[in-house]
C-alpha cells in the first residue's frame, strides 16, 4: 500500500482528498493511511475518531496521518491519540513541503510526542489560494469538481468552518478557466465548480469578480465543456450575472443546493444569517421564474437553541414554501467555541425528532419531483454501467451504458429513489 485517503464530509474534502494523495506519494510516503477529517457535527468527529482506531486494528504497520477541519480545530485531542502519527494542518495538508517534513518525521527514530506530532499553522494567516489542477483527475469519472474558493468571512454562530479554513479566498479568474478547460479537454463531461462559501468567490482579487462572471467565462471561453454545475451557495449573494446565467445558460445545469439552515427570522437572526424566510421564499421563486423547471435543494438544521415548536414548524414549512426536491439535514450540534453553544439548548431526543421530521418532508418532496418528471425527455450523464443523473440532478437507473456518455432518455417512471429511463439517443 501506498497512500490511501479516508474522507468525511463535504464535496471539497472530497477534491481535496485527491490533492493530498498525490501529494503524500510525490513526497515518498508509503504505507501511510490519511484521514480527512470535517468538523461540521460532532457525529463527524466521532466518525473521524473511530474510522482512526478501526484502521489501526486493520492495518497495525500503517501510519496514520489526521488532518481537515477537525484537524485544525482539534488538533491536541487526534495528536493524543496513540494510533496517530502525524496531525496536518488544513492549509498544510495540500502543500508538498509539508508533507516531505512529514515523510521526514516518518523516517525519525521512535518517541515522538504528541506535541511533536502536530504540524498545523495558523489558517487565519492564509491570504491565498493557489489552484491545484489535478492532471488525470481520477481518469474517467464523468463529474469531476473544480475548488475555486476555500474559507469564509461570515460567523454563522452555528458553525465551526471558519475556524477550520481560514478566510474567504479564492482562486484568480483565469486560472479558474484554465483549470476547467483542461478538465474538459480531457473529456470530463461535467464540472461542479466548489467552495465553502463559493457566492463569495472573487471578493479578494484585483477587479472583484463575481461567481456569475466566472461561470459566464467558463461558457463562454470552454465551449468544448458539456455541463457545468454549480455546488451549495448562499442565496444573498447571488449576483446578477450568476441570475442571468440561470436563465439563459442551458450548459449551466438548473439545480441549485442554497445554504437556508431555517424558516423562522427570529432562528436565522439568531443563526447570524444575513437573509430572512420572505428572502428566502422570494429568491426561490425568482429562480423558478427565470428557469422554470430548476430543482432546489437546501440545507436545514433542526433544534437550533431556542427553537420552539412553532419556530420548527416554519422551517418545515418551507420545503414546501420554496419548492425544495432535496434536503441536506443536519440536528444541530453544539461545537465548542461557538456562540450557539452557550445558548439555551434543545432537548437532544426532540432535536432527533425534528431532523426525522425533516427528512420525511424531503423524502416525499423528492418523490413529488421524481412523479413530475415521468414523461418527460431529459439529457442524462451516464455515471456508471447502473447509474446517471439528469440535468436536475436526479438520479436514473442505467442498464450497462458507458460511463462519460450524455443520453437523452425519456422517463418512464421511479421506485422512489431513482427514475427509470427508456432507450435514447447520445447528444
Amino acid at each position: 500500500m501506498s497512500v490511501e485517503v479516508v474522507t468525511f464530509g463535504c464535496r471539497l474534502n472530497a477534491f481535496e482528498s485527491e490533492v493530498i494523495r498525490r501529494q503524500a506519494e510525490a513526497a515518498g510516503c508509503t504505507d501511510t493511511i490519511v484521514v480527512n477529517s470535517c468538523a461540521v457535527t460532532n457525529e463527524a468527529v466521532a466518525q473521524a475518531r473511530q474510522s482512526i482506531r478501526r484502521l489501526k486494528r486493520e492495518r497495525p504497520g500503517a501510519r496514520i496521518v489526521v488532518t481537515g477541519c477537525a484537524a485544525q480545530t482539534q488538533a491536541a485531542m487526534f495528536a493524543e491519540m496513540v494510533e496517530v502519527d502525524r496531525v496536518l494542518g488544513n492549509d498544510d495538508k495540500m502543500r508538498g513541503d509539508a508533507w516531505r517534513a512529514a515523510q521526514s518525521a516518518f523516517a525519525a527514530p521512535a518517541g515522538v510526542s504528541s506535541g511533536e506530532k502536530i504540524a498545523v499553522a495558523d489558517i487565519m494567516a492564509v491570504r491565498e489560494m493557489a489552484p491545484h489542477l489535478l492532471d488525470g483527475y481520477q481518469s474517467g469519472l464523468p463529474r469531476v469538481f473544480v475548488q475555486v474558493q476555500n474559507g469564509c468571512d461570515h460567523r454563522c454562530t452555528f458553525c465551526i468552518i471558519p475556524f477550520g479554513r481560514g478566510n474567504s479566498r479564492s482562486v484568480p479568474l483565469k486560472a479558474a478557466v484554465e483549470q476547467v478547460r483542461a478538465l474538459a479537454e480531457r473529456g470530463h463531461a461535467e464540472i461542479v465548480l466548489t467552495g465553502v462559501d463559493l457566492t463569495s468567490y472573487g471578493a479578494d482579487l484585483a477587479g472583484a469578480p463575481t461567481l456569475g462572471l466566472l461561470t459566464k467565462q467558463i461558457l463562454r471561453e470552454v465551449p468544448e465543456l458539456q455541463r457545468l454545475r454549480i455546488s451549495s451557495i448562499d442565496s444573498i449573494e447571488a449576483d446578477p450575472d450568476l441570475l442571468d446565467a440561470v436563465a439563459n445558460e442551458p450548459r449551466l445545469m438548473p439545480h441549485l443546493h442554497l445554504s437556508l439552515q431555517a424558516g423562522d427570522d427570529l432562528i436565522l437572526k439568531r443563526m447570524k444569517r444575513r437573509h430572512s424566510r420572505a428572502q428566502a421564499i422570494e429568491f426561490c421563486a425568482q429562480l423558478r421564474r427565470l428557469r422554470p423547471d430548476i430543482a432546489l435543494g437546501a440545507d436545514l438544521i433542526a433544534g437550533f437553541p431556542t427553537e420552539t415548536d412553532e419556530m420548527f414548524a416554519r422551517s418545515l414549512d418551507l420545503v414546501e414554501a420554496c419548492g425544495l426536491s432535496f434536503l441536506h439535514v443536519f440536528p444541530y450540534s453544539p461545537r465548542p467555541g461557538t456562540p450557539a453553544a452557550k445558548m439555551p439548548q434543545v432537548d437532544g431526543v426532540l432535536v432527533k425528532e425534528r431532523a426525522k421530521q425533516l427528512r420525511d418532508a424531503g423524502d416525499a418532496a423528492l418523490r413529488r419531483r421524481l412523479d413530475a418528471e415521468i414523461g418527460a425527455a431529459r439529457e442524462v450523464l451516464i455515471e456508471s454501467p447502473i447509474q446517471g443523473r439528469t440535468e436536475h440532478f436526479l438520479p436514473v437507473a442505467i442498464a450497462g451504458d458507458t460511463p462519460g456518455a450524455v443520453r437523452q432518455l425519456t422517463i418512464t417512471g421511479h421506485d422512489g429513489a431513482r427514475l427509470h429511463g427508456g432507450a435514447g439517443l447520445t447528444v
